[in-house]
């Protein structure tokens, strides 16, 4: 599931390498690719020859970096900036107070139920990380959180907050193992949530530039979910077959989702996702090849 998780993603990347839209003429314009490959290149720079905190920062400084050069060449916009205003308060339900209806909300749940198996992905990978066994009761608690962070988020009119995957590959990178930052930089995100020039300042980010620290990312994902997939048995022929077709149903749903567009929309919402077709795929597989086999071991 890790594994599949970051290579869906990858092909995003590449995209917003390109300048995010593919029917644009000025798709994978040379100064996208110089823009994305510079910022790939200062973080891989960063990472060998960077110590200590500068080296846990090296997708920030990337970022940095990579913006500042696309502004030498005029890629980037300080409109958004100086027509946001200094300060403002969030006011709740902003758009109305909330109204129930209930296909609307079956919906909702069936793609709570989908962004939640790419979470377990994503809470198994930060376990493997940390060498940590990630029990029923931590499942509960990441699941609590996420349900939490969405109400919140539907409270002030943003986004519903789920596990961003990407946070795996940034780990990885920064080799920060401690909750310590979390709780500094959620307060810092709060008091500028209040102060929309600094959130202006995020969206001047060049898309090619995004793309180039997302590449770095993303493919730490899915190496380590490779890394996990080290301790599987492949002398086992039924282990190579639940590995292989899960990863290809995976990766064959996500570039061509609409496979599943004769189907009923309810299953469309859950087939049409490659990370759920491999999650249910493997799962399924490795009852049929190996669910007597554990039994027997119990």
């Amino acid at each position: 599931l890790i594994t599949v998780i970051g290579l869906t993603l990858i092909p995003i990347a590449v995209q917003n390498m390109g300048g995010g839209d593919a029917t644009a003429k000025a798709f994978g314009a040379p100064k996208n690719l110089f823009c994305a490959f510079l910022t790939i290149a200062i973080i891989l720079g960063v990472q060998v020859l960077g110590k200590g905190f500068v080296r846990s920062i090296a997708v920030l400084i990337g970022l940095i970096v990579g913006s500042f050069v696309a502004f030498l060449m005029g890629m980037v916009s300080l409109s958004p900036v100086s027509e946001a205003a200094w300060f403002h308060l969030p006011q709740p339900f902003y758009f109305g107070v909330p109204q129930f209806e209930w296909s609307s909300s079956v919906t909702m749940i069936i793609i709570s139920l989908v962004s939640m198996v790419e979470s377990t992905g994503v809470f198994f990978a930060l376990g493997n990380l940390l060498d940590k066994d990630i029990t029923a009761d931590d499942l509960k608690h990441g699941y609590r959180a996420e349900g939490l962070a969405v109400i919140l988020g539907g409270v002030f009119n943003t986004f519903p907050y789920t596990t961003f995957s990407q946070n795996v590959g940034l780990l990885e990178l920064s080799g920060i193992k401690t909750k310590r930052p979390i709780y500094w930089s959620a307060v810092l995100l709060m008091l500028m949530g209040l102060l929309p020039k600094v959130g202006a300042l995020a969206t001047i980010i060049p898309t090619p530039v995004l793309g180039g620290a997302m590449l770095v990312m993303f493919a730490m994902i899915s190496v380590q979910g490779i890394r996990m997939l080290f301790d599987v048995d492949f002398k086992d022929e039924h282990n190579i077959l639940i590995v292989a077709v899960s990863i290809g149903l995976g990766l064959g749903v996500s570039v061509y989702p609409g496979i599943f567009q004769a189907l009923p929309k309810t299953l469309q919402l859950f087939l049409g996702n490659g990370i759920v077709v491999a999650s249910l795929c493997s799962v399924l597989l490795n009852l049929i090849f190996n669910g007597k086999k554990g039994l027997d071991k119990e």
